[in-house]
Formats: structure tokens, sequence, C-alpha cells
């Protein structure tokens, strides 16, 4: 029996699955919406909605423990500039896990995790961007 076991390991060591989610978390943050195996996803989904939290609350110190939990600067300034004010009324399920099939090469069942309000010109913008100032510095 697993009685008060808190989390799935994943088959990861600590700092492996530390480093995972927060490159899951920032990706999440960036794109607003990823897919993923099933696992992972309902292990994300606490990390991003205690992130929104700090979010909302919108000081130093909130802004410091989100820093400290994500590994890039971008990520932590759209959390606290885009997502803290929408997500200022709401209280709580700002995420949501949607199953999506099997994945073809092991059978791994997949789901999507995306904000509930997300923005869909977000999830590829900064590709977009990054080509659009390459043919442009092409020209």
């Amino acid at each position: 029996m697993r009685h008060a076991r808190g989390y799935r390991r994943l088959n990861r060591t600590h700092e492996h699955r530390k480093a995972l989610f927060a490159n899951m978390a920032g990706s999440l943050i960036e794109h607003e919406q990823i897919k993923t195996t099933l696992p992972k996803a309902k292990e994300l989904r606490p990390i991003i909605e205690k992130l929104i939290t700090l979010a909302k609350r919108g000081d130093l110190h909130a802004r410091r423990q989100a820093a400290a939990q994500l590994k890039q600067d971008k990520h932590v300034a759209r959390l606290f500039e885009i997502l803290g004010p929408r997500y200022k009324e709401r209280q709580g399920g700002y995420v949501r896990v949607l199953k999506a099939g099997f994945r073809y090469g092991d059978m791994a069942p997949m789901a999507i995790i995306e904000f509930v309000d997300r923005d869909p010109a977000a999830k590829g913008a900064a590709d977009k961007a990054r080509v659009e100032a390459e043919e442009a510095a092409e020209s």
C-alpha cells in the first residue's frame, strides 16, 4: 500500500525531477499549452497553481520565490506581468489537464495541459518572432 506517498517519482532523481518541472513550468508559462505524458501533467498542475498564486500576490518576496523555482527570468516576468493579473479574480483551478490518446512509440498515455483562459496566439509566438527577425536580417 502506498499511503502517505505524496507525489510520483517518475523514475528520476530529486534533482532531475526538479529540473524537469522547472523546464516544463517555464514552457507552459511561455506557450500556455503543452503536450506531455499524463503522469507528468498531473504532477505539474500543483506546481503551476502555486506559481500563479505567487504571481497573484505580486510582491518582491513572491517574485523571488517564483524565480527560485523557474530557470529563466523571462518566464518569471511573464508570470507576474501577464498571468498574475489575468487570474486575479479567480479562486483557483488555473490549469486543466486533457487526455490526448497514447504515444505511438511506447503507448504512453499523453495529455495536454493548458491554462483555463489561455491566449491562443501565445503558442509559438516566440518562434514566429525569431523567424521574422532572421528573415528581416537577411533582407
